[in-house]
Protein backbone atom coordinates (compact mmCIF):
# COMPACT_ATOMS: atom_id res chain seq x y z
CA UNK A 1 0.00 0.00 0.00
CA UNK A 2 1.34 3.31 -0.91
CA UNK A 3 2.47 5.30 2.04
CA UNK A 4 2.69 8.98 2.61
CA UNK A 5 3.85 11.46 5.07
CA UNK A 6 1.48 14.10 7.03
CA UNK A 7 3.30 16.85 5.23
CA UNK A 8 3.00 15.18 2.26
CA UNK A 9 -0.89 14.52 2.49
CA UNK A 10 -1.62 18.19 3.27
CA UNK A 11 0.42 19.36 0.64
CA UNK A 12 -1.42 16.59 -1.94
CA UNK A 13 -4.93 18.25 -0.46
CA UNK A 14 -4.25 21.73 -0.64
CA UNK A 15 -2.44 21.71 -4.04
CA UNK A 16 -5.30 19.49 -5.39
CA UNK A 17 -8.32 21.21 -3.86
CA UNK A 18 -7.14 24.40 -5.70
CA UNK A 19 -6.15 26.82 -3.05
CA UNK A 20 -2.20 26.17 -2.47
CA UNK A 21 -1.78 29.00 -4.43
CA UNK A 22 -5.24 30.54 -3.55
CA UNK A 23 -7.25 32.44 -6.02
CA UNK A 24 -5.02 31.66 -8.73
CA UNK A 25 -7.66 30.40 -11.59
CA UNK A 26 -7.82 32.77 -14.08
CA UNK A 27 -10.76 33.03 -17.16
CA UNK A 28 -13.73 34.26 -15.44
CA UNK A 29 -16.57 32.04 -15.68
CA UNK A 30 -14.91 29.30 -17.83
CA UNK A 31 -12.36 29.28 -14.22
CA UNK A 32 -15.85 28.25 -12.45
CA UNK A 33 -16.87 25.95 -14.41
CA UNK A 34 -13.17 24.16 -14.18
CA UNK A 35 -13.55 24.17 -10.41
CA UNK A 36 -17.45 23.02 -10.65
CA UNK A 37 -15.47 19.83 -13.14
CA UNK A 38 -12.70 19.61 -10.83
CA UNK A 39 -14.79 18.99 -7.54
CA UNK A 40 -17.82 17.17 -9.38
CA UNK A 41 -20.11 19.74 -7.15
CA UNK A 42 -20.49 22.95 -4.97
CA UNK A 43 -23.00 22.82 -2.11
CA UNK A 44 -25.35 25.44 -2.26
CA UNK A 45 -26.56 26.90 1.19
CA UNK A 46 -28.50 31.03 0.67
CA UNK A 47 -27.21 32.17 3.83
CA UNK A 48 -25.31 35.07 2.90
CA UNK A 49 -23.76 37.21 5.93
CA UNK A 50 -20.37 36.43 4.50
CA UNK A 51 -21.03 35.45 1.24
CA UNK A 52 -23.10 32.62 -0.18
CA UNK A 53 -21.28 29.25 0.70
CA UNK A 54 -20.90 28.28 -2.88
CA UNK A 55 -19.33 32.13 -4.18
CA UNK A 56 -17.14 31.49 -0.79
CA UNK A 57 -15.86 27.90 -2.26
CA UNK A 58 -15.30 30.04 -5.72
CA UNK A 59 -13.48 33.20 -4.15
CA UNK A 60 -11.33 31.09 -2.61
CA UNK A 61 -10.02 29.42 -6.14
CA UNK A 62 -10.97 32.24 -8.99
CA UNK A 63 -8.60 35.05 -9.54
CA UNK A 64 -11.57 38.29 -9.18
CA UNK A 65 -14.25 36.38 -8.76
CA UNK A 66 -17.73 38.02 -8.90
CA UNK A 67 -21.10 35.92 -7.50
CA UNK A 68 -22.72 37.34 -10.98
CA UNK A 69 -19.96 34.64 -12.75
CA UNK A 70 -21.44 31.39 -11.20
CA UNK A 71 -25.24 32.82 -11.45
CA UNK A 72 -24.47 33.14 -15.75
CA UNK A 73 -23.38 29.94 -15.98
CA UNK A 74 -26.77 28.47 -14.33
CA UNK A 75 -29.18 30.73 -15.97
CA UNK A 76 -27.31 29.02 -19.48
CA UNK A 77 -28.27 26.03 -17.93
CA UNK A 78 -24.30 25.16 -17.75
CA UNK A 79 -24.75 23.87 -14.52
CA UNK A 80 -27.51 22.47 -12.33
CA UNK A 81 -28.88 22.29 -8.78
CA UNK A 82 -29.27 18.24 -7.72
CA UNK A 83 -29.05 16.94 -4.41
CA UNK A 84 -25.36 15.30 -3.78
CA UNK A 85 -24.50 15.95 -0.04
CA UNK A 86 -27.11 18.65 0.46
CA UNK A 87 -28.80 20.84 -2.30
CA UNK A 88 -25.72 21.21 -4.97
CA UNK A 89 -24.65 22.69 -8.31
CA UNK A 90 -23.86 20.15 -10.39
CA UNK A 91 -22.31 20.10 -14.51
CA UNK A 92 -25.70 19.90 -16.44
CA UNK A 93 -24.07 17.08 -18.35
CA UNK A 94 -23.76 15.04 -15.20
CA UNK A 95 -27.25 15.86 -14.15
CA UNK A 96 -28.70 12.33 -14.87
CA UNK A 97 -26.54 10.68 -12.80
CA UNK A 98 -27.92 12.62 -9.51
CA UNK A 99 -31.40 12.18 -10.52
CA UNK A 100 -32.92 9.37 -8.26
CA UNK A 101 -34.41 6.50 -9.56
CA UNK A 102 -36.98 6.15 -7.38
CA UNK A 103 -38.03 8.61 -3.91
CA UNK A 104 -40.78 7.20 -1.95
CA UNK A 105 -41.79 10.19 -0.20
CA UNK A 106 -41.63 12.36 -3.61
CA UNK A 107 -43.79 9.73 -4.62
CA UNK A 108 -46.23 9.66 -1.59
CA UNK A 109 -46.47 13.34 -1.74
CA UNK A 110 -47.54 13.81 -4.75
CA UNK A 111 -50.06 10.48 -3.92
CA UNK A 112 -51.35 12.27 -1.47
CA UNK A 113 -51.59 16.10 -3.14
CA UNK A 114 -52.25 14.82 -6.58
CA UNK A 115 -54.95 17.19 -7.47
CA UNK A 116 -52.44 20.06 -6.29
CA UNK A 117 -49.48 18.57 -8.80
CA UNK A 118 -51.89 18.56 -11.95
CA UNK A 119 -52.93 22.12 -11.34
CA UNK A 120 -49.59 22.73 -10.38
CA UNK A 121 -47.98 21.21 -13.86
CA UNK A 122 -50.87 22.71 -15.80
CA UNK A 123 -50.47 26.23 -15.15
CA UNK A 124 -46.61 25.65 -15.32
CA UNK A 125 -47.20 23.85 -18.56
CA UNK A 126 -48.81 27.19 -19.70
CA UNK A 127 -46.83 29.81 -18.28
CA UNK A 128 -43.38 28.91 -18.25
CA UNK A 129 -41.64 28.97 -14.77
CA UNK A 130 -43.37 30.02 -11.62
CA UNK A 131 -42.63 30.10 -7.50
CA UNK A 132 -44.83 28.83 -5.10
CA UNK A 133 -45.43 32.33 -4.62
CA UNK A 134 -47.58 32.69 -7.42
CA UNK A 135 -49.92 30.22 -6.24
CA UNK A 136 -52.56 30.43 -3.66
CA UNK A 137 -50.92 28.22 -0.19
CA UNK A 138 -52.78 25.36 -0.26
CA UNK A 139 -53.14 22.96 2.96
CA UNK A 140 -53.08 19.12 2.56
CA UNK A 141 -51.92 15.94 4.26
CA UNK A 142 -48.31 16.45 4.44
CA UNK A 143 -46.15 17.39 7.40
CA UNK A 144 -42.95 18.99 8.35
CA UNK A 145 -40.11 17.62 9.81
CA UNK A 146 -42.33 18.84 13.03
CA UNK A 147 -45.23 17.24 12.09
CA UNK A 148 -47.03 20.61 10.83
CA UNK A 149 -49.54 20.72 7.88
CA UNK A 150 -46.99 22.10 4.99
CA UNK A 151 -47.68 24.44 1.91
CA UNK A 152 -48.87 21.15 -0.45
CA UNK A 153 -48.28 23.41 -3.66
CA UNK A 154 -44.52 23.78 -2.34
CA UNK A 155 -44.59 20.23 -1.09
CA UNK A 156 -45.76 19.23 -4.56
CA UNK A 157 -43.51 21.92 -6.31
CA UNK A 158 -40.39 20.13 -4.37
CA UNK A 159 -41.55 16.31 -5.47
CA UNK A 160 -42.02 17.27 -8.80
CA UNK A 161 -38.34 17.97 -9.08
CA UNK A 162 -37.27 15.38 -7.02
CA UNK A 163 -38.47 13.40 -9.52
CA UNK A 164 -36.94 14.66 -12.49
CA UNK A 165 -40.38 16.29 -14.10
CA UNK A 166 -39.16 19.74 -13.41
CA UNK A 167 -36.20 22.14 -11.89
CA UNK A 168 -35.34 24.94 -11.19
CA UNK A 169 -35.24 27.87 -13.77
CA UNK A 170 -33.80 30.53 -11.48
CA UNK A 171 -33.05 31.24 -8.05
CA UNK A 172 -33.89 34.51 -6.19
CA UNK A 173 -32.70 33.94 -2.84
CA UNK A 174 -34.86 31.59 -1.30
CA UNK A 175 -37.42 32.29 -3.80
CA UNK A 176 -37.21 29.14 -6.35
CA UNK A 177 -38.92 29.15 -9.62
CA UNK A 178 -39.87 25.77 -11.39
CA UNK A 179 -40.09 25.21 -14.97
CA UNK A 180 -40.52 21.71 -17.53
CA UNK A 181 -37.04 19.83 -16.67
CA UNK A 182 -37.71 18.89 -20.52
CA UNK A 183 -37.88 22.81 -21.32
CA UNK A 184 -34.06 23.42 -18.92
CA UNK A 185 -31.70 20.97 -20.52
CA UNK A 186 -30.81 19.40 -23.87
CA UNK A 187 -32.70 16.66 -25.33
CA UNK A 188 -29.20 14.93 -25.04
CA UNK A 189 -28.65 14.95 -21.96
CA UNK A 190 -32.35 14.24 -20.61
CA UNK A 191 -32.12 11.12 -22.71
CA UNK A 192 -29.27 9.69 -20.58
CA UNK A 193 -30.60 6.86 -18.71
CA UNK A 194 -27.71 5.46 -16.81
CA UNK A 195 -28.55 2.21 -14.19
CA UNK A 196 -28.87 2.95 -10.75
CA UNK A 197 -25.38 0.59 -10.08
CA UNK A 198 -23.57 3.56 -12.10
CA UNK A 199 -25.77 6.40 -10.95
CA UNK A 200 -24.43 4.99 -7.18
CA UNK A 201 -20.82 4.74 -8.41
CA UNK A 202 -21.06 8.31 -9.90
CA UNK A 203 -22.59 9.72 -6.51
CA UNK A 204 -19.85 7.96 -4.62
CA UNK A 205 -16.93 8.63 -6.73
CA UNK A 206 -18.05 12.52 -6.75
CA UNK A 207 -17.77 13.04 -3.07
CA UNK A 208 -14.19 11.39 -3.37
CA UNK A 209 -13.82 13.42 -6.27
CA UNK A 210 -14.73 16.63 -3.99
CA UNK A 211 -12.47 16.52 -1.00
CA UNK A 212 -9.59 13.87 -2.63
CA UNK A 213 -8.44 12.19 0.64
CA UNK A 214 -11.61 10.27 2.40
CA UNK A 215 -11.85 6.99 4.08
CA UNK A 216 -14.40 4.65 3.74
CA UNK A 217 -17.67 5.34 3.03
CA UNK A 218 -19.27 6.56 6.27
CA UNK A 219 -20.51 9.43 8.15
CA UNK A 220 -22.45 12.61 6.78
CA UNK A 221 -19.69 12.96 3.89
CA UNK A 222 -21.61 10.03 2.09
CA UNK A 223 -25.08 10.84 3.51
CA UNK A 224 -27.76 10.31 0.74
CA UNK A 225 -25.95 7.06 -1.11
CA UNK A 226 -28.17 5.29 0.71
CA UNK A 227 -27.34 2.65 3.92
CA UNK A 228 -23.83 1.78 5.32
CA UNK A 229 -23.57 -1.82 3.54
CA UNK A 230 -24.07 -0.46 -0.29
CA UNK A 231 -22.27 2.59 0.52
CA UNK A 232 -19.24 -0.05 1.10
CA UNK A 233 -19.84 -2.29 -1.42
CA UNK A 234 -19.86 0.54 -3.89
CA UNK A 235 -16.73 1.56 -2.45
CA UNK A 236 -15.51 -1.81 -2.37
CA UNK A 237 -16.83 -1.68 -6.11
CA UNK A 238 -14.70 1.39 -6.85
CA UNK A 239 -11.33 -0.29 -5.80
CA UNK A 240 -11.67 -2.62 -7.33
CA UNK A 241 -12.19 -1.35 -10.81
CA UNK A 242 -8.87 1.09 -10.05
CA UNK A 243 -10.87 4.21 -9.75
CA UNK A 244 -9.96 4.56 -6.18
CA UNK A 245 -6.64 3.28 -4.33
CA UNK A 246 -6.17 2.76 -0.68
CA UNK A 247 -3.23 4.60 0.21
CA UNK A 248 -1.69 4.94 4.35
CA UNK A 249 -1.51 8.60 5.54
CA UNK A 250 0.72 9.25 8.69
CA UNK A 251 -1.11 9.62 11.62
CA UNK A 252 -4.19 8.98 9.77
CA UNK A 253 -4.62 5.67 8.63
CA UNK A 254 -5.93 4.43 5.34
CA UNK A 255 -7.67 7.02 2.69
CA UNK A 256 -8.33 6.67 -0.78
CA UNK A 257 -6.70 8.47 -3.39
CA UNK A 258 -8.43 9.00 -7.24
CA UNK A 259 -6.01 6.62 -9.58
CA UNK A 260 -5.19 9.90 -11.47
CA UNK A 261 -4.34 12.10 -8.64
CA UNK A 262 -1.62 9.25 -7.60
CA UNK A 263 1.53 11.33 -8.88
CA UNK A 264 0.62 14.67 -7.64
CA UNK A 265 0.20 12.40 -3.56
CA UNK A 266 3.65 11.35 -4.44
CA UNK A 267 5.50 14.35 -5.49
CA UNK A 268 3.56 17.22 -3.88
CA UNK A 269 4.42 21.05 -4.46
CA UNK A 270 5.50 22.94 -1.58
CA UNK A 271 2.56 25.81 -0.96
CA UNK A 272 3.23 29.25 -1.71
CA UNK A 273 2.49 31.42 1.02
CA UNK A 274 -0.37 32.28 0.33
CA UNK A 275 -4.01 33.15 2.52
CA UNK A 276 -7.79 31.43 1.55
CA UNK A 277 -10.81 32.46 3.72
CA UNK A 278 -12.51 28.79 3.40
CA UNK A 279 -16.63 28.54 3.55
CA UNK A 280 -17.77 26.11 5.81
CA UNK A 281 -19.24 24.02 2.94
CA UNK A 282 -15.98 24.13 1.50
CA UNK A 283 -14.92 20.00 0.75
CA UNK A 284 -11.76 20.56 2.57
CA UNK A 285 -13.31 20.84 5.72
CA UNK A 286 -15.56 17.84 5.06
CA UNK A 287 -14.01 15.52 7.19
CA UNK A 288 -13.56 17.06 10.70
CA UNK A 289 -11.74 14.29 12.11
CA UNK A 290 -9.06 14.49 9.14
CA UNK A 291 -8.92 18.39 9.96
CA UNK A 292 -7.88 17.16 13.66
CA UNK A 293 -5.79 14.74 12.87
CA UNK A 294 -3.58 15.95 9.91
CA UNK A 295 -4.08 19.82 10.27
CA UNK A 296 -4.31 19.76 14.20
CA UNK A 297 -7.02 22.26 13.45
CA UNK A 298 -10.71 21.61 15.48
CA UNK A 299 -13.42 22.98 13.86
CA UNK A 300 -16.91 23.08 14.60
CA UNK A 301 -19.47 25.31 13.10
CA UNK A 302 -21.69 26.72 15.45
CA UNK A 303 -24.41 28.28 13.56
CA UNK A 304 -26.81 25.72 15.14
CA UNK A 305 -25.81 26.39 18.54
CA UNK A 306 -27.25 29.00 21.28
CA UNK A 307 -24.69 32.16 21.54
CA UNK A 308 -24.01 30.56 25.23
CA UNK A 309 -22.26 27.23 24.15
CA UNK A 310 -20.48 29.10 20.93
CA UNK A 311 -16.62 28.92 21.29
CA UNK A 312 -16.21 31.07 18.58
CA UNK A 313 -19.08 32.84 16.08
CA UNK A 314 -21.58 32.17 14.50
CA UNK A 315 -20.73 32.24 10.69
CA UNK A 316 -16.90 31.46 10.93
CA UNK A 317 -14.45 31.09 8.40
CA UNK A 318 -11.11 29.13 8.67
CA UNK A 319 -7.77 31.03 7.48
CA UNK A 320 -5.43 28.47 5.03
CA UNK A 321 -2.04 29.89 4.74
CA UNK A 322 0.22 27.40 3.04
CA UNK A 323 -0.95 24.14 4.15
CA UNK A 324 -1.98 25.12 7.57
CA UNK A 325 -5.06 26.19 8.83
CA UNK A 326 -3.50 29.25 11.16
CA UNK A 327 -7.08 30.36 12.41
CA UNK A 328 -10.33 31.64 11.77
CA UNK A 329 -12.86 35.27 11.69
CA UNK A 330 -16.29 36.13 11.61
CA UNK A 331 -16.76 38.63 9.30
CA UNK A 332 -19.91 40.23 7.97
CA UNK A 333 -20.66 41.91 4.67
CA UNK A 334 -22.80 45.37 5.06
CA UNK A 335 -23.73 46.34 1.24
CA UNK A 336 -25.43 48.99 2.39
CA UNK A 337 -22.79 50.95 4.37
CA UNK A 338 -20.26 49.37 1.45
CA UNK A 339 -18.51 47.75 4.25
CA UNK A 340 -17.01 44.29 5.33
CA UNK A 341 -16.71 44.08 9.80
CA UNK A 342 -14.05 42.00 11.37
CA UNK A 343 -16.10 40.50 14.55
CA UNK A 344 -13.79 38.71 15.81
CA UNK A 345 -10.47 36.78 14.80
CA UNK A 346 -8.94 33.78 16.50
CA UNK A 347 -5.77 32.55 15.80
CA UNK A 348 -4.29 28.64 16.45
CA UNK A 349 -1.88 28.32 19.63
CA UNK A 350 1.44 28.84 18.78
CA UNK A 351 0.84 30.59 15.91
CA UNK A 352 2.53 34.13 14.79
CA UNK A 353 0.44 36.11 12.85
CA UNK A 354 3.44 39.01 12.72
CA UNK A 355 5.60 36.59 10.19
CA UNK A 356 5.88 39.01 7.31
CA UNK A 357 4.91 36.41 4.83
CA UNK A 358 1.78 35.94 6.56
CA UNK A 359 1.24 39.64 6.69
CA UNK A 360 1.73 40.49 3.50
CA UNK A 361 -0.59 37.18 2.35
CA UNK A 362 -3.47 37.98 4.63
CA UNK A 363 -3.35 41.73 3.75
CA UNK A 364 -3.91 40.83 0.20
CA UNK A 365 -6.76 37.80 1.26
CA UNK A 366 -8.34 40.87 2.85
CA UNK A 367 -8.33 42.96 0.11
CA UNK A 368 -9.39 39.84 -2.70
CA UNK A 369 -12.46 39.95 -0.11
CA UNK A 370 -13.25 43.43 0.17
CA UNK A 371 -13.34 43.66 -3.37
CA UNK A 372 -15.16 40.84 -4.02
CA UNK A 373 -18.22 41.71 -0.80
CA UNK A 374 -18.54 44.77 -3.23
CA UNK A 375 -17.13 47.21 0.04
CA UNK A 376 -14.98 49.61 0.18
CA UNK A 377 -13.57 49.09 3.61
CA UNK A 378 -13.01 46.89 6.04
CA UNK A 379 -13.89 47.42 9.87
CA UNK A 380 -12.29 45.97 12.96
CA UNK A 381 -13.69 46.06 16.65
CA UNK A 382 -11.16 48.14 19.28
CA UNK A 383 -9.96 44.85 20.55
CA UNK A 384 -8.52 43.73 18.05
CA UNK A 385 -6.34 47.24 16.91
CA UNK A 386 -3.25 45.02 16.62
CA UNK A 387 -4.88 43.21 13.91
CA UNK A 388 -5.66 46.43 12.54
CA UNK A 389 -2.62 47.79 12.41
CA UNK A 390 -1.20 44.55 10.72
CA UNK A 391 -3.39 43.81 8.07
CA UNK A 392 -5.85 46.97 7.68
Amino acid sequence: MLQASAEAARRFLVARQLLAPARSLVGGEAAVLEVVRRLGSLQFDPIAVAGRSHDLVLHARVAGYEPAWCDRLYERREIFEAFNKGLSFVPASELPWFLPVRSRRAETILAENAAVAERVLERIRAEGPLSSADFEVEKGPTKDWFGVPTNAVRAALDALTVTGVLGLARRDGNRRSYDLLERLLPAEVLAADPPEPERLRHRMLSRYRAHGLLGVAAGDTFGGLGPAAQRNATCAELLDRGELVPVKVEGVGQRFVLRDELPLLEAPPEPPPTVAFISPFDPLVWDRKLLGTLFGFHYVWELFLPPAKRRWGWYVLPILFRDRLVGRFEPRIDREAGRVEILDVWWEEGFAPREPAFVDAMREALGAYRRFAGAERVEWPSHLAAEKRLFG
